[in-house]
């Protein structure tokens, strides 16, 4: 996957989509050399400040981020989408290099990239080196470090799971589904290691040692390896680091309750 990689910036060519609730549009930060496209969960009916009048929103009555991306996806024109938060500040540099390379590179329907938190601190541990995405490299994506191209996505009936992720029951988990979804679906992602976004510290995506948290990321194994989920999460538990929960934890981890 290697190629020369040349830096280009249309505003026709790539939409950031954002999700956001009413009380938080006005943190989004924008960057003017794309197309911003904002989705606001509103279910409540708060007030609030729209965003500027040459930006497009939309306004949905529901709650769950799943939702909230699959309308981005819907109401995306342009050739590729980065999805974003009201939280993001994005990197326009790497947003031009990641259009660069699926321009170069046609038959990549998604495609993966790094974080750093507010020190510059990177948010995991992220491979070094560039690779193709598979079941088993995906599973700690996370929806701002994405890239997709729409048609692909949109052909394939590729959406969210919206079963998963913040504002749902399972609130966990639903960039890795939707990954796998479109592996499974005969689509080819890739995984490139430069900085796209800047993202705070705490997110609800963080691994934390509750037994709700090994029962969420028990139903995510289910949902995504169907049968041999019960194998996977084994396997999981068994990959060092081994201590991922208590005993107990890693029991409801096993069992799925």
């Amino acid at each position: 996957m290697q190629g020369h990689l040349l830096i280009v910036s249309r505003t026709n060519l790539l939409t950031i989509g954002y999700s956001t609730l009413s009380k938080r549009v006005s943190g989004i930060k924008y960057l003017d050399s794309f197309t911003n496209l904002v989705v606001i969960q509103n279910p409540d009916n708060e007030s609030f400040s729209p965003p500027p009048e040459a930006i497009t929103s939309i306004e949905l009555k529901n709650r769950g981020v799943a939702k909230s991306r699959n309308a981005v996806i819907d109401n995306t024109q342009t050739e590729y989408l980065l999805f974003g938060d009201d939280d993001i500040k994005f990197n326009e540099d790497a947003i031009n290099t990641a259009i660069a390379h699926l321009e170069a590179h046609k038959d990549v329907s998604i495609l993966l990239m790094q974080a750093v938190d507010e020190t510059g601190a990177l948010r995991k541990r992220y491979p070094k080196q560039e690779h193709p995405l598979k079941l088993t490299n995906s599973a700690k994506a996370a929806t701002y470090e994405m890239i997709i191209r729409v048609k692909d996505i949109k052909k394939a009936s590729i959406r969210f799971d919206e079963n998963f992720g913040a504002g749902a029951p399972n609130y966990l988990g639903d960039e890795y589904i939707f990954i796998a979804d479109a592996l499974r679906a005969g689509l080819k992602g890739y995984y490139l290691p430069i900085v796209l976004a800047i993202h705070p510290t705490e997110s609800s995506g963080s691994f934390r040692n509750t037994k709700q948290d090994a029962v969420v990321r028990s139903r995510i194994f289910t949902r995504v390896f169907g049968i041999w989920a019960p194998l996977m999460r084994l396997l999981f538990i068994l990959k060092p680091p081994f201590k991922k929960f208590s005993l107990r934890n890693s029991i409801s981890f096993l069992i799925g309750r």
